[in-house]
């Protein structure tokens, strides 16, 4: 009913003008019928035992069947079949499912995770290189602004970026003083973000690989678009908790599984990417926290970088209603999540404008 209902809608040229991006956020009245689209969607589609899926299912080289990382439920709600690639090149496509039991979206088949380098070998640093890096220090910056003053001064902390990529972040927590290290799958991007960086170091491998990381003490660790590609997510972040100090924390930005862009475009949505593996909401990414030891979390919406840093062409009543309908919904595309690793890092670092979730009772 929902998705009749939209296509009736006529919105005028004013909202032709508006990045495709934005459009579902400024559209009056669209909030709600994407959500009541959602909700139709997942009333209605099938729901099958783990056993019938496999069933309709091809098994790659590096892919194994899976049940829900965050309750175990085997039962699999097929949802969508994301697609890419560039023209003229072999493309990719993959199968997305979610859990009926709590809501969790994730890839199935996914990939195993002893074989979870073969997706960044070879051409991955090309990429963070290009135009995925055009804006990405100031998506950090604004995020870092978000969660003042935990970045504010980084003097005798440590810091570990999980997943760092060609060093882009790396090289912003030297310009703040902290004593930053770095580990990344793709050999390339690591010797690219060496050169990079001045005083911070980053390494190919886990952490467990390196002894200066795995010596753990970390007031910082964080994770930068990295969430959605770990194949085994309780066993990391049990890890990441080990990692840190006494009143640390944890930051994760990533893709937000409940975004009304989601419940808009479907499998195209831009969340679905060719190496991402799990979705996550906030109500998943508690459940992946309290399940691996974390106290708290925090949530920070994002409204997009260009309204965040004033440089959106956004009227200024699109920019409000923007604004209103990203804190009304699950807080924007991106999902941007701080973790507190105990009650000391709850007391150092809350009393901000975000309020703090604790996990366990």
């Amino acid at each position: 009913m929902a998705h009749r209902l939209l296509g009736k809608l006529a919105y005028g040229s004013r909202y032709d003008r508006v990045p495709w991006g934005q459009r579902v956020y400024v559209r009056p009245g669209e909030r709600r019928i994407r959500e009541a689209q959602w909700a139709w969607l997942t009333r209605r589609a099938p729901i099958m035992t783990l056993a019938d899926y496999e069933r309709l299912r091809s098994l790659g080289e590096i892919e194994e069947f899976l049940s829900c990382m965050m309750c175990g439920e085997s039962r699999q709600q097929p949802l969508f079949e994301p697609t890419g690639g560039a023209e003229g090149r072999k493309g990719w496509r993959y199968h997305v499912v979610r859990c009926p039991s709590c809501g969790f979206l994730y890839r199935n088949p996914n990939v195993r995770p002893e074989r979870l380098g073969d997706l960044y070998a070879t051409g991955y640093s090309n990429f963070l290189t290009g135009k995925y890096a055009a804006n990405r220090q100031r998506r950090y910056d604004l995020t870092m602004k978000a969660f003042s003053p935990v970045f504010d001064e980084g003097k005798e902390r440590r810091l570990l970026d999980f997943g760092s990529g060609v060093g882009l972040f790396l090289e912003l927590a030297e310009q703040r003083g902290f004593d930053a290290f770095g580990v990344d799958l793709s050999p390339e991007s690591v010797a690219q973000a060496n050169e990079r960086l001045s005083r911070a170091r980053t390494y190919y491998g886990a952490p467990e690989d390196v002894p200066e990381i795995a010596a753990g003490g970390f007031d910082v660790i964080t994770l930068w678009s990295v969430l959605a590609h770990l194949p085994r997510p309780l066993e990391d972040f049990a890890r990441f908790r080990s990692l840190l100090a006494p009143g640390g924390v944890l930051l994760i930005l990533t893709v937000n599984a409940h975004s009304l862009l989601l419940k808009a475009y479907g499998s195209k949505w831009s969340g679905f990417t060719k190496n991402h593996l799990m979705f996550y909401s906030s109500e998943t990414v508690r459940t992946l926290l309290g399940r691996s030891g974390f106290a708290g979390v925090a949530f920070a919406p994002h409204y997009g970088d260009t309204v965040e840093a004033g440089t959106t062409k956004l009227d200024a009543d699109l920019t409000a209603r923007l604004r209103r309908n990203v804190e009304l919904s699950d807080g924007g595309n991106m999902m941007r999540v701080l973790a507190f690793a105990d009650e000391e890092a709850i007391g150092r670092w809350s009393g901000g404008p975000l309020p703090v979730h604790r996990l366990h009772a």
